[in-house]
C-alpha cells in the first residue's frame, strides 16, 4: 500500500460546491474534503461558509496526476461557462503522506483547563498537572468533544460543581447522553460518580468513548450503550445531555422519566436564541429550572427534578 497520496484542490463558488464534490468523489473513488477550519463545531448551523470553497480530492501517487489535472480542468472550464461569475482557476496539486493526512488535525487540539480542577490533555502530549488537578487523557478521533467547544465546557463546569456539592459519601449515578468522545463520562468517574453510562446512538462514537476511557484506566467503571433513551429502563441521579435543542425538546418526557427524584439535569448544545424553545419544552414536567450558563453563543440549562409527590 502506498504511503502517500496526491491531493488535487479546486477553488469553486459555494453554490456549486455539491456539483464539483460529487464529480471529484466519482473520479477519485474515495471521499472528498470541503475545506473548513472549525475542527470542533457542534452543528452545521454554527459553521460560516466562505463564498469560495476549496474541495480536495485524493488519488494514489501511482496515478497519472497530469492526466487527472487535465480532466478536472476541462470539467471546471465547462462548468464555468454554465455559471456566470465563476472564474476558472487551475487545480493545485500537492503530496500528502498517509500519516500526515490522519494526524494533521491534532495541531489544533492542545491541553485545556476547564473549571477548577479538570485538565484535558491530548493522548499524544505529556500532562503537567497541578497537585489538585484531575487529568483526562483524550483522543477524540471522529467523535465530537475535545472540551474546546463551549457546549462541552459548560457541561464539564456544571458537572464539576454538581459533584462538589454532593453530600459526603454519596456517589451519584450519571448518564452521559450523546457521549461522543466520552469526555463527560470520564470526568464523572474521576469526580466521584458511582454507576456511569456512556450512551450514544452512533456506534462509532461509543467505540471512541470506550477507547478513551480504557486509555485512562476507567473502562471497567463505565457501561457503554447504543440503546436509544426511549428504550432505557434505568434511572440516574445526574443526566448530562449535550445534544441539539430540538432533540432535547423531543426527548424531554424521556429525560424526565429517567431522572431520579431530586436528581440534576444538565442540558447543553443549545444556541442562546433557542433557550426559550427548550425551557418551554421542559415546562410541563416536574423539573425545577435553576439557572442558565452562557458562553459565547451557547447556553446550558440546569434543572432539579421535584422530589416530592
Amino acid at each position: 500500500m502506498s504511503n502517500s497520496w496526491m491531493e488535487i484542490a479546486c477553488d469553486v463558488p459555494a453554490d456549486i460546491t455539491d456539483i464539483v464534490a460529487e464529480y471529484l468523489a466519482g473520479l477519485s473513488g474515495s471521499g472528498v474534503c470541503v475545506e473548513n477550519l472549525n475542527v470542533d463545531a457542534f452543528s452545521h448551523s454554527e459553521i460560516t461558509h466562505s463564498p469560495v470553497m476549496t474541495i480536495r480530492a485524493y488519488f494514489p501517487d501511482t496515478d497519472d496526476i497530469d492526466a487527472r489535472v487535465a480532466e478536472i480542468s476541462t470539467f471546471l472550464s465547462d462548468l464555468a461557462g454554465q455559471h456566470p461569475g465563476f472564474v476558472f482557476s487551475k487545480p493545485a496539486v500537492s503530496t500528502v503522506r498517509t500519516e500526515d493526512w490522519s494526524n494533521s488535525w491534532k495541531a489544533n487540539f492542545k491541553s485545556l483547563r476547564v473549571g477548577r480542577r479538570l485538565l484535558i490533555v491530548p493522548s499524544w502530549e505529556e500532562a503537567r498537572p497541578g497537585p489538585d488537578d484531575i487529568v483526562l487523557h483524550l483522543d477524540p478521533g471522529m467523535a465530537f468533544g475535545t472540551g474546546g467547544h463551549e457546549t462541552t465546557r459548560l457541561c464539564l463546569e456544571l458537572l464539576e460543581r454538581i459533584m462538589d456539592e454532593m453530600p459526603t459519601l454519596i456517589s451519584p449515578s450519571v448518564l452521559d447522553l450523546g457521549t461522543g468522545s466520552g469526555i463527560l463520562a470520564m470526568a464523572a468517574v474521576q469526580l466521584g460518580a458511582g454507576r456511569v453510562c456512556a450512551a450514544d446512538i452512533d456506534p462509532q462514537a461509543v467505540e471512541v468513548a470506550r477507547e478513551n476511557l480504557a486509555a485512562n484506566g476507567l473502562a471497567e467503571q463505565v457501561e457503554f450503550s447504543t440503546t436509544p433513551l426511549e428504550s432505557m429502563t434505568a434511572n440516574y441521579d445526574v443526566i448530562l445531555a449535550n445534544i441539539l435543542a430540538e432533540e432535547l425538546v423531543r426527548l424531554a418526557p424521556h429525560l424526565n422519566e429517567r431522572l431520579t427524584p431530586g436528581g440534576m439535569l444538565v442540558l447543553s448544545g443549545i444556541l442562546a436564541e433557542k433557550e426559550s424553545l427548550v425551557r418551554n419544552g421542559f415546562a410541563p414536567y416536574p423539573l425545577n429550572y435553576l439557572e442558565t450558563h452562557l458562553e459565547g453563543e451557547w447556553v446550558a440549562l440546569l434543572y432539579r427534578k421535584v422530589s416530592g409527590p
